[in-house]
Formats: structure tokens, C-alpha cells, sequence
């Protein structure tokens, strides 16, 4: 055994090179960690923490694993943020001890490795950058080779840079670091993200030598073709990357062979809270997948194209004409369901050829990888013709994706004569490459097989020759071939047999002729393996070169199995193309929300809403569970969908692209950040007022809940107010509230209108009938609700009774003897007190006719409301 002191030395000499990764040192059959490292994996890990010595009498902290197990445990401690260096056994041993270096660094956002990669979601690795007002990002995915970069400035470039990168969720993030200075990520509110942030020297991200670094990557003289040189921020947090990977992974660098600078402004702007309210791709109550909209709509038969609808999901356009074309392909395929099937079967089971082409450009390929690329090659003509034989007003909306799926024929011809019909996992195996292909591969192999055929042949000849039936010629690999003869035939051995070793039970021979022969062997063996390694690597320089190509039938597939699952959800589910049009109108027939109208089965009632230029705002009220937080989400759902380029769950769906949708649903806090639940209400809506536009949509569900009712009433009042007066920004409003008293803003605010979610009452009892109806709600129905929540029946009964009292105006106590002061609810009513302070003569007209509404409100609603304002989340419908 190695002496550990040596080993000692050698381990801490590699992990001073990487301070900030967890060391896997590679001993034997294990990789073990030491120190730190050791209770870092050992928690994480679940594995038993031991100790070693390392000389005069120390010991330290070691956790191991497996060397065969290696991915598995690798993929637990990235997926939790770590960084991991492979420090692996090189050379001969030196003086007794095995050479060591770290061939492989894994990082979050690094990974190639299909076991580190989640199939249907990406892995981000992105770079932010701050300067003044201004905020670069830069972010690759380097398993398929995506590069793209932007910037913001202005009093808002944190937001929106906020907002691009929850989009994006990165799985690592860098960002520059000042030596001596304390190491802070750039967001620390990103809590909603599994993001590791990776510090990394600000020297790297200096205009000078990012740019440099971006010029050497892509062998150019300038950065115009890419749109890179009046975007310093961009350039530099792009540039960032580039050096990182070249530390860090290497081989993922010949990837990136080019890198897009995009704008924002193209798609619609989704900030966090929204993505949050809506459950696009995650659902809020677990966050899996089920009960997400990306579940209702992912039909998708390849990695890639599931990975490119749950982008498209987090990025709607904003531009009519991009989207009517994205919905042109939809319909192709909704005319055409025969076409529609015979597409997904050719998906089905069809490999992720944009990781697939990452693995082979970056050495990572293995046999069965170049036979997928194969199958996938000889899928592409028959995806092509079946493509330009569809039927149908849109089929030609698909044509200029099948011109971009190139069959490829040489590549394809090649993959066949080379490669065998079903390859090994693994090169170390041998047999990958095709009888035929290589006369001097064959002729090895003929070598190997004869000698073969000669042990064989001289074991029969050697049992013949000395009358030992037991003898047989065997291998391993210590002492290579041998004769084994057991012991009680020893007396029988020839005396030109040469003895090898003895066991308990025989002896082992070797003869000159073997000896001979044995050299034979192992050369031809291990010159058929050298041979057959060096042509797979030819043969993956060969695809290499195609990787553009590859790459952009990729995209194709991935595209068309896109637009193929949106046109599979559309017909299963009873969708209609949403009209686009230049009208200032948003008009939804029959609308229903797409979950909760698959979890109710068939069960869902359907709803209209329209809001134009003279109905911007609709006020909607009814109790909770009546299904008004169902309708904001599907309104707001809908306008997405449609804008993704989607079919919508409606009979009839009329509506302007907007370019942003606004949402504050929901009660959480924030209480890290030291913001309560009231304070996280005020600021998004503060954050709505200060950013909606004329062409947003604004969706607002009970604000001013979280304060007092005549706080919250006069917060609520005042927003409506806001949005509808206001010279340059008037939203489409949906507002939701338990304030009747914000019904009486449509008798004086023109583009005003009020709806309720109905009711009906039977035999004292409410019945939900989930449809939105003009008018007001007169009542909200707190305590039915309550009772149908399980409250006990006497406090439904007190609570009916004290609602009565408080309805008439009357104390919610009455005193046993008549106190020196009364205790009423209130000492005076507040309709009383607000008519003593009131200056008739001071008020304007519009001024007095507002009063009104309000005393009014007062005397008819006002302990409702407050009651109403202090219950909780909607549940169900609500």
C-alpha cells in the first residue's frame, strides 16, 4: 500500500489548485475526500464519515465512494450546487507513488454528462454584470451550444434583468469578485432559483479582456457581425464565460460557434410575481410539473422539443406577425391529424439530437450515441416527405422547416459502413467498428482470432500428448497464459513444462511455445483496441465537422415537435385560434382555464369577458370560492397562450398583443427580506402602477386585504382610481375585491364597469354557480363559506347573530349594567362622525358626488366588508 504521508502531500498539493471544488482523489477502487470536503460529502451523500492517518499520529475527516458509482454520486452533489474536481490516477507510480492530476472539473452549470442533466429542462450557465445603472447578462447552455447575451440600463435595468434571469433559472451564475473584498452574490432575493452563484476575479471581466477572449474564441477581427460592440456590459459578462469554460471544461468551448445579442423588448415581460401567480412551467403548491400550464400543453415526443415549449411558455412574443406565423404552423397540424400521428410516431423514442451533437463536438460520445445519431439520420427523409405531402390551407406554414431537415447522405453512409448494427456501451469494449471497414482492424482481428484458434488447438494436442484429460489452458492477468494441471496429475508433466505458480489444488505451467504465443496474442489484442479507438475518433472528428448542420436540423425537429404538441393539446382539449387584431379590445366566448378545466373533467363552466376602449376596468365581486380567482388566472392565461402562438381554451378569443401581463394574486411574505405579507402586496402593486402601460394587462385580486378595512378600502379605491385616470398608463384592468363599496367607481369613472360571480340560495343555503354576471355582489357570504369550511355550529350561529347587529348599526355587546362610559362597537357611528367634519362648502361637484358613494357604502356595507377583508386566500374556485 501507497504511504499516506506522500498521498497526503499530493491531495493537498492538487486542492490548493482548486480551493473552491470538493476533491475527489482517486484511490484504488475509490475516490476519496479528506477535511472539509469529507463532511461536506458525508452529509450530502448520506455516507458513513471515517478517519486516516496522515503521519505522526494525525488523522483526518475521509468519505468515499465507489469509483464504478462515481456519475450517480456526482449528479446528487451538482444538483446541489457543488463544484467537483476528478483527480484521477496518470502514468506509472514514481518511487512508489501514482501520479495524480485533475482531469475533470463539474460544475452546475458545466455539465455534459447525460446523468448530470435533467432531460427536459436546460442547465444554464449565465454571467451578470453590474455597472452604475446599467446590467449585463450572458448565459450558454453548453450541452447544446446556445450563447446569448443582452444588457439594460436605465432606472429600471434591475428589474428586468431580474425578471430575464428568473426566465432563465440558471444552474450557476458568475460574477466578478475583487480580491480582498467580500464575495456577494448579485441577488440575493433569487431564492425562487436552485442557482449556485460562482464568484469569479473581476479581471476577467474587464471590457479589454473579455473582448479579447470573445475575439480569440471566434477567430474574428471584430465583434459586429454579432451585434457585441456597443453592448460593453453584454460583451464583458459573454466574455466572462468564455474564460470560465476555458478553466473549467475545455472541450465544451468548441460548442459555442456562435453567440446571439437579443433583446428583451421582443418578448413579453413576465416578472416574477406573475411567473409565480400563473404556474407556467411549475406549479406554486409543489413545484413539479402537475397542475403547471406546461403540463396541459406538453405533448412534446423528444427531449428537445420539451425543452423548447416550456422556453416558449416563459418567453411570449410580442410582434403579430411572429406569433400569427407560429400559429399558421399550429393549425398545419390540426387540419392534418394524420400527419399530425405519423409525426409523433417518428418522435417517439427519437434521440435528443441537440445534446447528442454537444457529446460527440465535445469527445464525450460513446458508441451507442454515434448509432443514435445513425437512427436519427435515416429517420430525416421519411420526417421530410411526410412533412411536404400534409394537406391543408397551412401546410405550407411547415415547409420551410422541412427544408432545413438535411438528410445528410454521406454523413448517414458513412455511420453505416463504419459502425456496427448494435454497438457496445462503451469503447473499452471493443467490437464498435464494422467488419469491412478497415483492412488493418480486420487483420488484427484475424491475428486475435487464430491465436484463438491456437490455444485452443494446443490444449487438445497437449491432452493428447502427455494422456491428462484435466489439463486446460487458461488466462488472467497478473500471469497471462498458463497450462493448469491439477495435483494428482502432477506426476504426469512433461519435463519441458516451466512451473508458473502453484495453487491448493494444481500447479501452472508455461512452455516456450506458449510464451511465444502469448505475446502474440496480447499485441494483436491490444493493437486491435488502439486501432479501433483511433478510428472511432475519427470518426467523431468526421461528425464534428457537421455539427452546424446538425445543429440546425435539431432546432427543425425540436420546432415541429412544438408546434405538433400545441396542435395535439388544441384538438384533444377543444381550443380555438385566437384572432389577433389591432383593435384595442380583449374579447373571450367562452373562456375556461386550462388546469382547472382538466381537473374538473368536463365539469368546468365556461365564461366571457370583454374589456375595450370604453370598459378598461372590470370590477368583479361574489364571495370566495365563487370562482373569481379562477377567471383573473384564466384571462391572463389565455392572452398568454394566444401570444405564445397557441390554440386558447375559448369559443371565441379577439384580443391586441399586450406587452406585459401583471398579477397580484396571493398572499406570501417575504419575511428574510423583512417584508410582511401587506408590505410584499404593496410593493408589487406599487411596482404595477409605476410600470403598466396602455397595452398591458393588470390583474388585481383583493388588494388593501392585508391592512384595516378602511386602510385597505381607501388603498383599493385609490388604485382603481390610478388606473384609470392616469394620462399615459390605462392597462386593461381585471380587479377582484370583497369591497362592494368599489362597485359605486362606475357610476362616476367612465371606463368602469362592475361584474359578480352569482350565486344562488336554496333553502338557506349558498349554491355556487361559478358565472360571471353584470352588477355588483350585494353580499359576500363569508359565513356560509366558513360554515362550509367545518367551523363548529355555534360559532356560525354567534357569527350570523353578531353580523345582524353589526348590519343594524348596533353595539356587538351589550353591557350588563349601564358602564360610565358606553362600550359600543364604535363610540359613534362613522357616517356621523365623517358628516360633523365635513365642509359642504369646500367640495367640488365631482368631489361631493364621490362623498356620497361613500357614506353610503358606509352605512349599508362597511362591517361586511371588514369582515370580508380579513378572510383568507380563496380556495377551490375562489
Amino acid at each position: 500500500m501507497e504511504d499516506l504521508t506522500p498521498i497526503r502531500r499530493q491531495y493537498l498539493d492538487l486542492k490548493r489548485q482548486h480551493p473552491d471544488a470538493i476533491l475527489f482523489f482517486r484511490l484504488g477502487d475509490f475516490y476519496e475526500t479528506f477535511d472539509a470536503d469529507a463532511e461536506i460529502v458525508a452529509r450530502e451523500l448520506d455516507l458513513v464519515l471515517t478517519s486516516r492517518p496522515v503521519g505522526k499520529g494525525q488523522r483526518v475527516p475521509l468519505a468515499g465512494v465507489p469509483a464504478h458509482a462515481l456519475e450517480a454520486y456526482l449528479a446528487r452533489l451538482v444538483e446541489r450546487g457543488y463544484r467537483v474536481a476528478i483527480a484521477e490516477q496518470v502514468g506509472e507510480p514514481v518511487n512508489g507513488l501514482m501520479p495524480r492530476r485533475v482531469v475533470r472539473v463539474v460544475t452546475p452549470g458545466t455539465a455534459l454528462e447525460p446523468t448530470l442533466l435533467e432531460e427536459r429542462a436546460p442547465s444554464y450557465l449565465a454571467a451578470w454584470v453590474e455597472e452604475g445603472e446599467g446590467i449585463g447578462l450572458a448565459y450558454c447552455e453548453v450541452s447544446t451550444g446556445q450563447f446569448a447575451a443582452t444588457q439594460w440600463t436605465g432606472p429600471e435595468a434591475r428589474r428586468e434583468a431580474e425578471a430575464e434571469w428568473l426566465r432563465l433559472s440558471p444552474r450557476e451564475c458568475l460574477y466578478p469578485v475583487t480580491p480582498g473584498e467580500p464575495a456577494t452574490p448579485p441577488l440575493p432575493s433569487a431564492g425562487e432559483v436552485a442557482c449556485a452563484f460562482t464568484p469569479f476575479p473581476a479581471h476577467r471581466f474587464a471590457p479589454g479582456v473579455a473582448r479579447t477572449a470573445l475575439l480569440e474564441h471566434f477567430r474574428v477581427t471584430s465583434l459586429h457581425a454579432f451585434g457585441l460592440e456597443d453592448q460593453p456590459l453584454a460583451l464583458r459578462a459573454a466574455g466572462a464565460i468564455l474564460q470560465y469554460l476555458q478553466e473549467t471544461r475545455p472541450e465544451a468551448l468548441s460548442l459555442l460557434v456562435s453567440i446571439e445579442m437579443y433583446s428583451t423588448a421582443r418578448y413579453m415581460l413576465l416578472d416574477p410575481a406573475t411567473r409565480r401567480n400563473l404556474e407556467l412551467v411549475e406549479s406554486a403548491s409543489g413545484g413539479g410539473r402537475r397542475g403547471s400550464l406546461l403540463s396541459v400543453l406538453d405533448f412534446t415526443r423528444t427531449p428537445m422539443g420539451g425543452r423548447l415549449l416550456r422556453a416558449w411558455l416563459s418567453q411570449p412574443l410580442r410582434d403579430r406577425a411572429a406569433i400569427e406565423a407560429r400559429l399558421d404552423q399550429v393549425e398545419a397540424f390540426v387540419e392534418d391529424p394524420i400527419a399530425r400521428d405519423r409525426l409523433a410516431a417518428h418522435l417517439r423514442g427519437f434521440p435528443d439530437l441537440e445534446r447528442l451533437a454537444g457529446r460527440i463536438g465535445s469527445g464525450l460520445a460513446s458508441p451507442r450515441d454515434l448509432a443514435a445519431l445513425r437512427r436519427a439520420l435515416t429517420a430525416l427523409p421519411e420526417i421530410q416527405a411526410l412533412l411536404r405531402r400534409m394537406e391543408g390551407p397551412h401546410a405550407g406554414a411547415v415547409r420551410p422547416l422541412a427544408d432545413r431537415l438535411e438528410p445528410l447522405p454521406e454523413l448517414l453512409e458513412l455511420l453505416s459502413r463504419a459502425l456496427v448494427d448494435d454497438p457496445p456501451a462503451t469503447l473499452s469494449e471493443g467490437g464498435v467498428i464494422r467488419p469491412g471497414f478497415s483492412e488493418e482492424l480486420d487483420r488484427w482481428r484475424s491475428l486475435a482470432r487464430e491465436a484463438q484458434a491456437w490455444l485452443a488447438e494446443l490444449e487438445q494436442r497437449e491432452r493428447e500428448r502427455t494422456g491428462i484429460r484435466s489439463l486446460k489452458v487458461g488466462y488472467n492477468k497478473v500471469f497471462g497464459y498458463y497450462i493448469e494441471i491439477s495435483k494428482a496429475a502432477a506426476h504426469s508433466v512433461p519435463s519441458d513444462y516451466i512451473r508458473k505458480q502453484t495453487l491448493v489444488n494444481a500447479e501452472r505451467f508455461i512452455t516456450p511455445e506458449l510464451k511465444e504465443y502469448e505475446t502474440q496474442v496480447l499485441n494483436a489484442a491490444a493493437r486491435q483496441a488502439e486501432l479501433e479507438a483511433e478510428l472511432f475518433r475519427d470518426l467523431c472528428r468526421r461528425i464534428g465537422e457537421e455539427l452546424p448542420r446538425l445543429r440546425a436540423i435539431a432546432q427543425a425537429l425540436a420546432h415541429l415537435d412544438a408546434v405538433a404538441s400545441l396542435a395535439e393539446a388544441a384538438a384533444r382539449h377543444r381550443y380555438v385560434r385566437p384572432e389577433l387584431t389591432e383593435e384595442d379590445v380583449l374579447e373571450i366566448r367562452g373562456g375556461r382555464h386550462p388546469v382547472v378545466e382538466q381537473a374538473l373533467a368536463g365539469r368546468f363552466v365556461p365564461n366571457d369577458v370583454v374589456l375595450d376602449a370604453e370598459g378598461r376596468i372590470l370590477i368583479l365581486t361574489g364571495p370566495n370560492m365563487a370562482g373569481k380567482s379562477t377567471l383573473l388566472r384564466q384571462v391572463a392565461l389565455i392572452v398568454l397562450m394566444a401570444q405564445v402562438g397557441s390554440f386558447v381554451p375559448a369559443d371565441r378569443a379577439r384580443l391586441r398583443p399586450v406587452d406585459r401581463i401583471f398579477t397580484r394574486i396571493g398572499a406570501h411574505d417575504e419575511l428574510a427580506a423583512g417584508r410582511s405579507t401587506f408590505m410584499v402586496e404593496m410593493n408589487e402593486t406599487a411596482y404595477i402602477l409605476h410600470q403598466a402601460t396602455s397595452d398591458s394587462l393588470v390583474v388585481l385580486d383583493e388588494i388593501g386585504r392585508g391592512t384595516s378595512t378602511y386602510d385597505g378600502l381607501a388603498i383599493a379605491w385609490a388604485v382603481a382610481e390610478h388606473l384609470h385616470n392616469h394620462p399615459k398608463r390605462r392597462p386593461k384592468v381585471l380587479f377582484a375585491t370583497h369591497y362592494h363599496e368599489l362597485t359605486a367607481l362606475a357610476a362616476y369613472l367612465p371606463r368602469v364597469r362592475n361584474a359578480h360571480m352569482a350565486v344562488a340560495e336554496v333553502e338557506g343555503r349558498i349554491v355556487f354557480l361559478y358565472q360571471v354576471r353584470p352588477g355588483g355582489a350585494d353580499r359576500s357570504y363569508g359565513i356560509h363559506v366558513a360554515e362550509l369550511a367545518g367551523l363548529p355550529r355555534a360559532v356560525i350561529r354567534r357569527a350570523r347573530e353578531l353580523l345582524r347587529r353589526l348590519e343594524r348599526g348596533e353595539p356587538a355587546v351589550q353591557p350588563k349594567a349601564p358602564p360610565a362610559a358606553p362600550l359600543p362597537l364604535f363610540a359613534e357611528h362613522p357616517v356621523v362622525q365623517a358628516l360633523r367634519n365635513l365642509d359642504p362648502d369646500s367640495l367640488s361637484p365631482l368631489e361631493a358626488l364621490h362623498k356620497l358613494y361613500e357614506l353610503k357604502g358606509m352605512v349599508e356595507g362597511s362591517s361586511r366588508a371588514g369582515s370580508s377583508a380579513e378572510a383568507g386566500p380563496e380556495g377551490g374556485w375562489g
